[in-house]
């Protein structure tokens, strides 16, 4: 299964890629409740290594694989995420006209057949949830963007 989403995002990219890449900071505006980082990724903070933690969703755990600011972020789901399985997510951030242009292509195995259509409208539902507040914090956050 692959699901993507694309959005613009009004704020530059460094701006865009930082506070997305900031896995603490999603408790404040992903609306998906408190998030914290149970590993330190080296050699940046939330860079190769990190480890991020959803306390609503126990026990999920996202791991990044891949860190290349501002231009990407890759992560993996590394405990958690039952239905979902080889969960890998990939995110892309691009200068374009008006501001960041930010795709979200996630590929996983659906391990309940004949769903997949349901699982895939959803995550592309939340997905591009989670963008539309990440904008609106920028907006609210000048210093940021």
């Amino acid at each position: 299964m692959q699901v993507e989403v694309e959005r613009l995002v009004p704020h530059p990219v460094e701006a865009v890629f930082a506070r997305y890449t900031d896995h603490a900071g999603w408790s404040g505006w992903a609306g998906v409740g408190p998030v914290r980082l149970v590993r330190e990724g080296a050699p940046q903070r939330d860079g190769v290594g990190a480890v991020r933690a959803f306390a609503q969703v126990p026990p999920l755990r996202e791991e990044v694989v891949a860190f290349d600011p501002p231009r990407s972020m890759e992560y993996r789901v590394v405990a958690g995420g039952f239905p979902l399985a080889d969960h890998l997510g990939a995110v892309r951030f691009e200068s374009a006209p008006g501001g960041t242009r930010v795709v979200w292509r996630v590929t996983a195995r659906w391990r309940l057949p004949g769903t997949e259509w349901l699982a895939s409208r959803a995550l592309a539902l939340f997905f591009g949830r989670l963008l539309a507040s990440l904008e609106r914090d920028l907006d609210r956050s000048p210093a940021r963007g």
